[in-house]
């Protein structure tokens, strides 16, 4: 988690349990190569966790409250400065689609396709013609099991010319039967599936030529925009790389963190925290209002609060919101 690899740790452990020990002592006691050895000294070292001692094979190490604490603040830095480039692409994203979908003049940089039927078709052909990438978000429920059945042929025939296939579900389609077959048999084919807790939109892009959001985001079935601004569709291309980067591959288990929450629990409670109620809450994360209400419950109880106000204070005092 703080970026370390495996051997830079073990070294960082060992020099602060056995601080006298040297290079030679080190690589025998973790069967490392000395120049592996002198390569962690050098990683922890550019990283302040180490200073040379007084003879050339002493190695002191700095406090973890403080070299570890600086590590921390490095890594706040960037998640941070990643966040805001993520927000910079959400209002280019926003600002586009607000100029370009009221002019009816460019045709050439946004259409409009009205209502499911057509919306459905017009994947149908961007996928058979697809050359290099297909990206998608799928947030609220499960697709229907005819959908998914039906879009087999295409994904197969784009997986077969070499295109890569990736798309993200929310966390909630794990529990669909349907979903888990199409997934097993899309990995075969080579395709790529991820989870995250919540999703802003449904997406699509292929070949970051072309992407196509709703028209409303609370109502897919209005329709959609097909934007072919190439700006539009590269911010779009860095909202979804970022929450791929974030998501956990379909077959890997979402473990809990150093509090004891999984990544649903946390965003779970961040939306709490921000004033949601349960019914907006599951419409976010697609999960049912008793299964929303049943972890709330659960949350609530592990933090000893007698209000959701005063859980969103002692989730935050926690370090749960952090």
């Amino acid at each position: 988690m703080l970026g370390l690899e495996p051997d830079v740790e073990a070294v960082y452990r060992l020099l602060l349990e056995r601080p006298e020990m040297g290079v030679r002592q080190i690589s025998g006691h973790l069967g490392l190569a000395e120049q592996d050895i002198r390569d962690a000294l050098d990683v922890l070292s550019d990283l302040h966790l180490l200073r040379q001692g007084r003879g050339e094979a002493e190695f002191r190490t700095v406090s973890p409250e403080v070299g570890l604490g600086v590590l921390l603040n490095r890594i706040e830095l960037e998640l941070g400065s990643r966040q805001r480039k993520l927000e910079a692409a959400r209002a280019s994203v926003a600002s586009l689609i607000t100029r370009y979908g009221r002019q009816q003049h460019a045709p050439e940089v946004v259409q409009q396709h009205f209502g499911l039927d057509a919306v459905r078709l017009r994947l149908e052909q961007l996928a058979a013609t697809a050359r290099t990438e297909c990206l998608s978000f799928f947030p609220g429920g499960a697709q229907r099991p005819d959908v998914m059945e039906s879009s087999k042929p295409l994904d197969q025939m784009a997986l077969e010319r070499g295109v890569s296939l990736r798309t993200l579900y929310q966390d909630s389609f794990r529990n669909d039967a349907s979903t888990r077959d199409y997934v097993s048999w899309l990995s075969t084919l080579g395709g790529e599936t991820r989870t995250v807790p919540s999703l802003p939109m449904l997406l699509v892009i292929v070949d970051q030529e072309v992407a196509l959001v709703p028209l409303d985001p609370d109502d897919g079935r209005r329709g959609a925009l097909e934007i072919r601004s190439r700006g539009a569709v590269e911010a779009l291309h860095v909202l979804f790389t970022r929450f791929w980067d974030a998501g956990i591959p379909w077959y890997e288990q979402d473990g809990p963190d150093c509090n004891g929450l999984s990544r649903r629990e946390r965003e779970l409670m961040y939306l709490l925290a921000s004033g949601n109620t349960d019914e907006a809450i599951g419409k976010k994360l697609g999960l049912s209002l008793r299964t929303v209400r049943r972890t709330v419950s659960g949350l609530m109880v592990r933090l000893e609060a007698r209000s959701r106000f005063e859980a969103g204070v002692l989730a935050a005092r926690a370090g749960w919101l952090s």
